[in-house]
């Protein structure tokens, strides 16, 4: 193999597809990124068996060849190196790998690519499906973070994402909140499908597909044990998490009865729950919100944030609010809060609640009904 790139173009191949690298693994090949040539083009491969990344950089190909090599040492090299032309060849008797930068020159032992694992990719008879990657990236960044990280529950540490006719949803759970998200596209799918996407595999997605004009487009094989996003120059192949993901539809459906809405200031309400976490830490997060309507002593609505840790003190914070309905009080994880507050764009954040002893608390974003998360609430003492 004789290969000639730009150090800029390798660097950043390397950067994509270095993500996928098994961080600990029994398998070193799992540690190692794939070098092959592919037509005119430089092909760039890393799997942990669960998530696999292909990369195409540009390259002057001299002669065709794969190779293995540690892909934290590549990495960490070529990014050391200026940014000028890159030579690489590799020596197929010792499986050696020479690279050659300005007054740079190297040489990276690896293993045959023949060890390397195989990583599916997207068939042109398969049945694309193709979505904006602005509107997929704003989906996935809607509901991700309520997944949950904890192991234990493997099926919620993923996503569920449904194709049907025109309709797009996805949702995310951790048992203690649930982040829901659809839309309704102009093109139908020309398919259907339900499955369970992990959550870091949308997240990297949303990060490769940053800047990406080009339309995604997404493959799930007939088995449905695999996903395959399509982007220009990148391919994203991961296993599905398999099981029976909850019902968000019905839980939202449920969930719409209210006896309370209440509008707030999106910078405020976050703003008020960040300050009031600062004295919620050391009691499991917990801030308690009082709901209180316009009255004989408020001419407007208020939300008054309450929070106390028995060793720091406490803080009570009080935002305006449009209100309609009853006086409530409820408690939120904190945590949870700014979670959602980070990540909404509207000026606007909706809180519809009902009896808070027994039902969750009900956010939307104003100007997007299609939008719902809902956060269970906490029991604080009095």
């Amino acid at each position: 193999m004789k290969v000639v790139c730009l150090q800029e173009n390798l660097a950043k191949g390397l950067s994509i597809v270095g993500r996928a690298v098994a961080s600990r693994s029994t398998l070193p090949i799992l540690s190692n990124v794939k070098l092959e040539t592919d037509g005119d083009r430089l092909k760039l491969s890393a799997t942990d068996l669960e998530i696999s990344i292909n990369c195409w950089v540009g390259a002057k190909i001299e002669e065709e060849g794969s190779i293995t090599v540690p892909a934290r040492l590549l990495g960490e090299f070529v990014n050391s190196l200026p940014p000028e032309r890159i030579d690489l060849h590799l020596d197929r008797e010792t499986q050696t790998l020479n690279l050659k930068c300005a007054r740079f020159e190297s040489n990276i032992k690896g293993i045959d690519a023949l060890e390397f694992p195989p990583i599916p990719t997207v068939s042109e008879t398969d049945d694309l499906i193709k979505l904006e990657p602005e509107l997929l990236r704003t989906m996935i960044s809607q509901v991700v973070f309520a997944a949950a990280t904890d192991e234990s529950r493997p099926i919620y540490t993923g996503v569920h994402v449904q194709f049907h006719e025109n309709d797009l949803t996805m949702a995310a759970t951790d048992g203690f909140r649930l982040s829901v998200k659809s839309t309704t596209l102009e093109q139908g799918f020309g398919t259907s499908a339900d499955v369970i996407v992990p959550a870091r595999t949308l997240n990297e997605l949303s990060r490769i597909a940053g800047g990406q004009e080009q339309l995604i487009e997404v493959s799930i094989p007939p088995d449905h044990r695999q996903i395959i996003f399509r982007l220009e120059d990148v391919e994203i192949a991961s296993q599905l998490i398999e099981g029976e993901f909850a019902n968000s539809t019905k839980i939202v459906d449920e969930a719409r009865a209210f006896n309370t809405r209440s509008v707030l200031d999106t910078t405020s309400f976050l703003k008020a729950v960040r300050v009031s976490h600062l004295f919620a830490r050391d009691t499991n997060n917990g801030v308690t919100l009082e709901i209180a309507p316009a009255g004989d002593e408020l001419m407007n609505g208020r939300v008054t944030f309450i929070a106390t840790s028995p060793e720091l003190g406490d803080n009570v914070v009080d935002v305006d609010a449009s209100i309609e309905g009853e006086s409530v009080e409820i408690s939120f994880n904190a945590k949870y809060l700014i979670d959602l507050l980070s990540m909404v764009d509207s000026p606007q954040v909706v809180l519809e609640t009902r009896n808070p002893d027994e039902n969750p608390g009900v956010f939307r974003m104003v100007g997007d009904e299609k939008f719902t998360h809902i956060i269970m609430p906490m029991r604080l003492p009095r």
